[in-house]
Formats: structure tokens, sequence, C-alpha cells
């Protein structure tokens, strides 16, 4: 495994979903991504359920997962997509 494309290969992002945006379900095939909730509170969706999230609380989507995020009211989420090396 080649340790230094792996982490060029991982993706961080901050956002802020507040409850009138919609996140349609999408997926990531090569990765896995993990939300990690900073402040308010929300639900990571999955196709089968929702998961709630408030602040210290991460949500976890496997690579090929269909997935959303929904707020209530507000949330401000981490996103870290970290690429499948082996499984």
């Amino acid at each position: 495994m080649d340790l230094q494309s792996v982490k060029e290969s991982i993706v961080v992002n901050v956002y802020h979903i507040d409850s009138n945006r919609k996140v349609p379900l999408h997926k990531h095939p090569k990765h896995d991504e993990i939300f990690y909730c900073m402040k308010g509170k929300g639900f990571g969706v999955l196709e089968d359920g929702k998961v709630e999230l408030t602040a210290g609380k991460a949500f976890i989507v496997p690579a090929g997962a269909m997935h959303s995020m929904e707020a209530d009211p507000d949330i401000y989420v981490s996103s870290l997509l970290i690429p499948v090396v082996d499984r």
C-alpha cells in the first residue's frame, strides 16, 4: 500500500446544512465517508433509515451506500472521504 497516495486522496470538507437545504441521496463508490457533528443536530440518512446526529456524534457511510444529510434545524458537520484500499 502506498501510504502517500492514500494520504493525498483523503478529502476533508466542512458543511453547514440548514433545514431548507435538501441534500439528495448519493454515493461514493470508492470512498467511505465519515461525518462528525460539530454543532447543531440533524440526521445521517441511509436508504433504510436515519441516524440521529448531535454535537460530538459521528455517522459512518460505507463506500457505495446511498446516503444524505438532514438538519433539524441546523447542523455543522465535518466530512472525511477515505479511499477504500482493502476489504
